[in-house]
């Protein structure tokens, strides 16, 4: 069992908090240096940049500087990461809402290349969006290295962000309330903890070495900061202009994304290329200051401009930021928001100035730069702190509070959802639909799906008693329990490795000290042991005393009593009824579980699976359910068994010829899929093998009741199969047809075929894959690897097929048909079937569509 090993691991879980702080400030020292990066690397291509326009004509250079660095960054994008296009910062709330977008160190690594290329060419986009995702790309780095549970990784991959935001403005305060505020909308004391903690050694980092670029603390003696309550009509103006304005720059970031992706029809590079081209020819044509970009707020902020400055920098930014981010290029909305808001509220205040001569523009283009962004972002806590911490002046408070507060609601009720929600809307991720789906491993403890009775043995009993015991139940391990106090665990594995005697003792034998949940530890918590320590159950222990033991399908029964809308947990509900058994000798490395209900397809199905079970040294498990009223129990009812065993015996001399043990049993329940279900659990099923009809299913379903809810639930690969018309016990299938697209359950598909394929009469096999029609260059590595890896192992040549069609399904039956198949082999996602019940599911398209046998595998 690997004691060392497992001890050595678990180790590592002892004091997840301090770990947790560990990690915190490395993400912060690692954020803060890679900000520093991005800031530099910014500087240094700017500056040669805007140089260049004192060597040759400012139209010639910075159009063409601005193409070729955007066709580069888009090339990084594509080919590396694709997943850092644009600002990064929807991308990490995405992942923080457990949607499965990769954050990793190639993420990081391009993101800051990518980022140096598109913002030092010219385009108009900030690096403080890019920061944001860096540091949290690294935290899920470090998280994997330092190994932490799945509660503070989240915690950990917000304070990343956190500190990438904290080093980019120089302001630790407004990278933590970014996290509450945005990100996590968590105030636990973990979340905050680690969240100050990175963000205050992220912006000590960025301050030290990279300066004070951000740091628009004016203790100028050419302003004076000041408040009246003449000014407040003039900043609510303020902020229902950036509202109105705000939510317009929202609809029209949108807008471009779907010009530049639907329109256009471009490939990123050449996007991020044409953005560059025009955003610098535009600046080209522009006064001399548009030259470099990252002076103009402060141009604006210091008072040095003048209104037609600040007109011309709104509309053009307005303009130049909408077409850079539309094109995908890898960089952020913070600061040409910010720049929009200084403009706006410099106009603003020259206005005032000129009516009443009470405040300063400057005034307002501070409070400007805070409104605006609370309208793009509708973070207002978070925009009034990053002014505040970059002026460090409290007469701003109040004039920030009017402006975010009101951009915030006027931009709310014209166009509710920040710009990071409406982005991942328009990539089809909507984060409420995942939470509500996800929340459930947070909400429950292991005490909620323990099993409270538990099967153990005393570390005095001998190798040979505990090798009865073994023989005697169906679990493959067992808690070993010295008055109730669990002193260790012993598997069959442990029995069998090692070289004992049988009246060895199994204190000698156990593993020692195995790692252990409390009843009140989170199931997440729970999952994430049972995930990094490979293993398939967890005693529940109070102190020392075993009060329990939960596993692996009790979590997937959990999850998908959820999903089906079933609101009852815990372990109690009815069970069937075992009202026939016979038992072979467990012989074998598996078990396959093979339900069977019509005398007419059971033949051919026993034929496949026992020569499954040949091929893998699988037991075989043949069950027969009796359906029972739900108004009574199962154990009540009186039923006749005769045709139900001798369709089992039909299985059981079936069988025979391939030397398999073959176990049988006939229960009564009220659900056939619950029933499937607990056999799958108690007898640790390996493969279920079940037979399709291919009736019409229901509302909401996309198989059938029982076939959806075991392909679902079951904790095994499960192989579906729809016998073909002309079918029967005699036929032999020869020709089989594998579309194949590389995903986990193709392959489980393509490790089958060996077992199914006769040796004696060497089959047809035909690997296919459909491109869509606009593919001019299709990538056919993954079909042509599968068909070498299988033609080794049939030892028979397989054919390469590719199709073309806007129709995965139609194309498959299409071939099918044509080529007269005599199977189709499809791989069945269990994520497939719960999403595209709308949009239609394409393995049971293609098994309705057929006239022959097709056999659909999802894999474990």
């Amino acid at each position: 069992m690997g004691d060392f090993s497992l001890l050595k691991k678990s180790a590592l879980l002892l004091s997840p908090k301090r770990l947790a702080i560990v990690e915190a400030c490395l993400i912060g020292l690692v954020s803060g240096l890679a900000a520093v990066l991005l800031k530099q690397g910014v500087g240094w291509l700017g500056g040669f940049r805007v140089h260049s326009t004192h060597l040759v004509y400012p139209w010639l250079v910075l159009p063409s500087i601005g193409l070729i660095g955007g066709i580069l960054a888009g090339l990084l994008v594509e080919r590396i990461a694709p997943e850092t296009s644009g600002s990064g910062i929807p991308q990490v709330k995405a992942v923080l809402a457990r949607v499965p977008i990769p954050l990793n160190l190639r993420v990081a690594l391009t993101k800051l290349l990518g980022g140096i290329l598109a913002i030092g060419s010219g385009l108009a986009l900030g690096r403080e969006g890019p920061t944001v995702q860096i540091g949290a790309a690294i935290a899920a780095q470090l998280s994997r290295w330092i190994p932490t549970s799945p509660e503070h990784r989240r915690q950990l991959l917000a304070a990343g962000a956190g500190a990438g935001l904290a080093a980019a403005f120089d302001a630790p305060m407004a990278g933590v309330l970014f996290v509450v505020e945005e990100l996590l909308q968590d105030v636990s004391e973990l979340t905050l903890g680690t969240a100050i903690l990175a963000s205050f050694i992220g912006a000590v980092v960025s301050h030290i070495f990279g300066g004070q670029s951000l740091d628009i603390n004016l203790n100028s003696t050419t302003r004076i900061s000041s408040f009246v309550v003449s000014d407040i009509p003039f900043y609510l103006i303020l902020g229902i202009l950036s509202g109105v304005l705000g939510s317009l720059f929202n609809g029209g970031i949108i807008q471009s994304l779907t010009l530049y992706s639907g329109v256009l029809r471009l490939s990123l590079p050449w996007r991020v290329g044409l953005a560059g081209f025009i955003c610098a020819l535009i600046v080209s044509l522009l006064p001399i200051a548009f030259h470099d970009n990252t002076g103009l707020r402060e141009l604006l902020v210091t008072g040095q401009a003048s209104w037609q400055f600040a007109t011309i920098t709104f509309f053009s930014y307005f303009i130049l930021t909408i077409v850079a981010y539309g094109s995908g290029a890898p960089g952020g909305l913070f600061a040409p928001t910010l720049i929009l808001g200084a403009a706006l509220g410099y106009l603003i205040g020259t206005v005032e100035y000129s009516l009443l001569g009470t405040t300063l523009p400057i005034n307002y283009a501070l409070a400007g730069m805070g409104a605006f962004f609370c309208a793009v972002a509708r973070v207002p806590i978070t925009a009034i702190v990053i002014v505040f911490e970059m002026t460090r002046d409290f007469n701003l408070v109040l004039p920030l509070m009017i402006g975010c507060v009101t951009a915030y609601l006027i931009g709310e009720k014209i166009a509710p959802k920040s710009i990071y929600d409406r982005l991942l809307e328009w990539n089809g991720i909507h984060l409420e639909k995942e939470k509500a789906a996800d929340n459930l491993l947070i909400q429950l403890q292991a005490a909620d799906l323990m099993q409270r009775k538990v099967e153990t043995l005393t570390s005095q009993m001998t190798k040979s008693e505990a090798l009865q015991a073994f023989a005697h139940s169906h679990h493959r391990g067992f808690p070993v329990v010295n008055d109730s106090n669990l002193v260790g665990i012993v598997t069959q594995s442990d029995l069998n490795k090692r070289n004992f005697a049988d009246d060895t003792p199994l204190s000698q034998i156990m593993t020692p000290q195995p790692v252990t949940v409390s009843p009140s530890t989170s199931l997440v918590h729970v999952l994430y042991l049972l995930n990094r320590l490979q293993l398939s159950r967890l005693p529940v222990t109070e102190g020392r005393r075993l009060v329990g033991i939960i596993t692996r399908s009790d979590l997937i029964r959990a999850e998908a009593n959820k999903l089906a809308g079933i609101t009852e947990f815990s372990p109690s509900s009815q069970r069937s009824y075992l009202v026939y058994e016979t038992r072979s000798p467990a012989t074998g490395k598996g078990r396959l579980l093979v339900p069977l209900a019509n005398p007419q397809t059971a033949p051919k199905l026993i034929e496949l699976a026992t020569a499954i079970a040949h091929q893998r040294n699988y037991e075989l498990v043949c069950l027969q359910i009796i359906l029972a009223p739900h108004h009574r129990s199962p154990s009540e009812i009186s039923v006749n068994t005769a045709k139900s065993r001798r369709l089992l015996r039909q299985a059981e001399r079936l069988a025979e010829k391939y030397q398999i043990s073959v176990h049988t049993q006939i229960r009564v329940g009220h659900n056939v899929a619950q029933t499937i279900l607990e056999i799958i659990k108690q007898e640790n099923i390996d493969l279920t093998l079940m037979g399709w009809n291919a009736e019409p299913s229901a509302s909401g379903r996309i198989f059938g009741t029982v076939v959806d809810t075991v392909i679902r639930q079951a904790a095994c690969e499960v192989v579906l199969v729809k016998l073909g018309e002309l079918t029967d016990i005699n036929h032999k299938l020869h020709k089989w047809l594998i579309p194949i697209a590389g995903g986990p359950n193709a392959e489980a598909a393509l490790q089958l075929l060996p077992a199914l394929v006769p040796k004696d009469n060497p089959a047809i096999i035909e690997l296919c894959q459909v491109f869509q029609q606009n593919e001019m260059q299709p990538n056919t590595s993954v079909l042509e690897k599968s068909a070498h890896i299988l033609s080794k192992k049939l030892n028979t040549n397989v054919k390469i097929v590719t199709l073309k069609s806007n129709s995965v399904s139609q194309a498959v039956i299409n071939l099918a048909t044509k080529d007269e198949c005599d199977v189709v082999m499809i791989g069945a996602s269990r994520e497939g079937l719960l999403q595209q019940t709308i949009k239609g599911n394409i393995p049971e398209a293609i098994a309705r569509g057929v006239n022959s046998t097709a056999i659909l595998v999802r894999s474990r």
